[in-house]
């Protein structure tokens, strides 16, 4: 393997996608949350807490991979603040990603109720029970979840741009293993 080859390794590419798909899904099952009090608000919950546990893990996976292996760089001729952009938004995802679950996991856990990922898994508190820092953690909780959002929708951005109208490789580097 090139120091520097054209494309991301294909665990690296598996793990974006699948955590995309987990990511957006993940979004809209907490859109749907805040917006019902039905019935589906409960089945909503129970699919937001696992997919949240499986996002963590799979992001620790994600770090391990990512400084295990070579990525392609960016561009020589990509300008410099967009290069710092392309750089600060990757930390921000990752961080985004750890701290929106744990968050999660802590909010529950302050909520008093016990964090399930199933009929007969639960984890333990990882907070005491707190009504202020609930009421803290949910609202940071939220906020975080729009920035994961807009970030979300700047990487697509960005990465339609290389794509589109740069067509730079960039956008390819994760699409594809080999030259195509």
């Amino acid at each position: 393997m090139s120091a520097h080859p054209h494309h991301f390794a294909p665990l690296a590419r598996l793990l974006h996608w699948l955590m995309a798909v987990m990511i957006i899904a993940m979004l809209f099952i907490g859109a749907g949350m805040v917006a019902s009090v039905s019935e589906r608000h409960e089945w909503l919950i129970h699919l937001h807490k696992p997919l949240g546990i499986a996002i963590l893990l799979l992001v620790i996976v994600r770090l391990f991979v990512r400084f295990s292996t070579h990525q392609p760089p960016l561009p020589t001729d990509l300008p410099g603040w967009q290069a710092l952009a392309a750089k600060a938004s990757h930390v921000l995802l990752y961080a985004l990603m750890l701290i929106l679950p744990l968050l999660g996991w802590a909010m529950i856990s302050a909520a008093g109720d016990p964090v399930m990922l199933g009929s007969s898994w639960q984890l333990p508190s990882v907070v005491p029970a707190n009504a202020l820092l609930f009421a803290f953690l949910r609202t940071a909780h939220g906020y975080l979840a729009y920035v994961l959002f807009l970030t979300v929708l700047l990487h697509l951005g960005a990465a339609l741009f290389h794509g589109w109208v740069r067509r730079d490789g960039v956008l390819q580097s994760m699409l594809y293993g080999k030259d195509h």
